[in-house]
């Protein structure tokens, strides 16, 4: 009988382990890239939020803020979190 018991409980075993590979275990690792690419922003990258804005990092704040320019003598203030990725990374070689 506690053999039939078990038995019962494989289809949900089974359920969980696939939403673990195909659901769970992606977005963990698309969190995870989405914080390093944060961390590593920095003055002159080109960046969108998730607002649709694109802008140039201007300077990094403290407290998880950045100060991006939007346009000649406007710069706005965001928060880290809400940079959705980066257009283009400045060219640094002269």
């Amino acid at each position: 009988m506690s053999g039939s018991g078990f038995a019962q409980f494989i289809p949900l075993i089974l359920i969980f382990v696939i939403f673990y590979f195909f659901l769970i275990r992606p977005q963990q690792k698309k969190v995870k890239e989405h914080k390093l690419m944060v961390a590593a922003l920095k003055r002159g990258d080109e960046v969108i939020t998730s607002g649709g804005i694109i802008g140039r990092v201007e300077r990094i704040l403290g407290n998880d803020k950045l100060d991006i320019v939007i346009s000649d003598n406007v710069t706005v203030q965001v928060v880290q979190s809400t940079i959705q990725g980066l257009i283009n990374k400045p060219n640094t070689k002269k």
